[in-house]
């Protein structure tokens, strides 16, 4: 099959496309997916920049977490999906800790059972690739920072592919009384649009120098200094991208079928909507492009790759 991978470590140039990788086998527990579409997040290019090479797996490595496709093959044990199933997910459970060797940007991927979920109803796949390691990791943040109804909240780079949901996901599912976000001028709106209350320019202020303070603030680009500062005297800031001081924590998501499970109905209803960035889809040819325009920083919302042959 045809899959981009890389045998060592270090910028985009050592990705190449191979068209001689063999189909990954499945386990028992797993099935196997024909990708239709991926999408690409920080965490691929960190890991192949070798940053996590400690707990890596093992190289050439196929990058890729997000998925959405077409089962055509299932495990002796799995219980749930079956052969022609339209699913989506995040196919390394554990995104820093030994994530899969055969990513997604292939055109076929093998993936646990219980790390996917029926892909909704309303969505194509390309939107339904751009969903689960971002969706997760903001709905995981929420629930660790016990975000509940009547809260308030504050989302460092909120036209993010993480941040886009977080403000989504604490609006329309935890009640969030307010939703403040940052971002450019330029994606001032977008926030609006998003469900943000109130939308910060952070070329104009500093969000920390601001007189409101809130009960999450939730870091999804990397500033927990500042990010500490905006918190009230009971609330807790959020980091996903490295250590944050107190009253702050730092975590990995857990890939996890089930949030996605619970989630589809808000996605079915169009209370979350999916950002695609506009530069999306790159073509499976052009995946060395998608990554050098996502580690711009300049996308908004989700790269994606479709179609994949």
């Amino acid at each position: 099959m045809k899959a981009w991978k890389y045998d060592e470590y270090g910028s985009v140039d050592v990705l190449k496309l191979a068209t001689d990788v063999a189909v990954p086998e499945i386990k028992d527990d797993q099935v196997l997916v024909k990708v239709v579409a991926a999408a690409l997040n920080p965490v691929d290019y960190k890991r192949r920049l070798g940053y996590i090479k400690a707990t890596d797996s093992p190289l050439p490595t196929t990058p890729g977490y997000d998925v959405a496709g077409v089962v055509v093959k299932v495990g002796s044990q799995v219980k749930g999906l079956k052969e022609g199933d339209e699913v989506y997910g995040d196919i390394s459970e554990k995104a820093l800790d030994g994530p899969k060797q055969f990513g997604t940007l292939a055109e076929y991927t093998a993936v646990e059972e219980r790390l996917l979920a029926l892909k909704p109803k309303n969505l194509d796949f390309i939107q339904a690739a751009a969903l689960p390691l971002a969706i997760v990791t903001a709905y995981e943040g929420l629930e660790r920072a016990k975000f509940s109804e009547g809260k308030t909240i504050l989302v460092l780079n909120g036209a993010g592919g993480v941040g886009s949901f977080i403000i989504q996901l604490a609006k329309h599912v935890f009640g969030a009384s307010k939703v403040a976000a940052t971002s450019s001028t330029g994606k001032l709106e977008l926030l609006k649009s998003l469900g943000a209350d109130v939308a910060i320019d952070y070329t104009k202020e500093n969000f920390e120098d601001l007189p409101d303070k809130y009960d999450v603030v939730y870091d999804a680009i990397g500033q927990p200094e500042k990010a500490v500062k905006a918190v009230n005297e009971t609330g807790v800031a959020v980091s996903i991208t490295g250590p944050i001081p107190p009253p702050g924590f730092s975590f990995v998501l857990t890939s996890d079928g089930s949030v996605l499970t619970k989630l589809n109905r808000y996605l079915e209803s169009g209370k979350i909507k999916v950002i695609i960035d506009p530069k999306s889809p790159f073509p499976f040819d052009k995946v060395n492009e998608a990554f050098a325009y996502l580690e711009s920083h300049r996308a908004t919302g989700k790269v994606v790759i479709y179609p994949i042959p």
